[in-house]
C-alpha cells in the first residue's frame, strides 16, 4: 500500500502491555512513508506501569515520528475540525469477552 502524504493518527490507549507490540507497527507507517501524528490518551501519557515508564514511550514514539505527542483534550479538539489527519488508527483497541 502507498502511504505517501498520508497522515496517519496514531492513537495509544491502554492495555500498556501491548505498547511494545504496537510501537514498530508506527515505524512500519513511516517506511511506507506516512506522516504519523502520535495522540496518546491522558492515561497512557502519564501512567507508569510495569510494563514500562510513560516517559520512556513518549520520546521513542516522538523520535520515531518526529512529532510531539497530542495529549491533552485542547490539543486534540482540532484534530477533526481542521482535518489534520487522512485515517486514524486506534491501537491497541482492547475489548471484553464475555463469552
Amino acid at each position: 500500500m502507498d502511504l505517501e502524504g498520508i497522515k496517519v493518527g496514531f492513537v495509544l490507549t491502554g492495555s500498556f502491555c501491548t505498547f511494545t507490540k504496537v510501537i514498530p507497527k508506527i515505524r512500519e507507517l513511516i517506511k511506507q512513508d506516512a506522516e504519523v501524528i502520535p495522540i496518546m490518551s491522558f492515561n497512557s501519557y502519564n501512567l507508569d506501569t510495569k510494563f514500562g515508564k510513560a516517559k520512556d514511550f513518549i520520546i521513542r514514539i516522538e523520535e520515531i515520528t518526529k512529532n510531539k505527542v497530542i495529549h491533552t483534550i485542547q490539543d486534540a479538539e482540532p484534530i477533526g475540525p481542521k482535518k489534520m489527519t487522512d485515517i486514524m488508527i486506534i491501537a491497541p483497541c482492547s475489548r471484553e469477552y464475555y463469552g
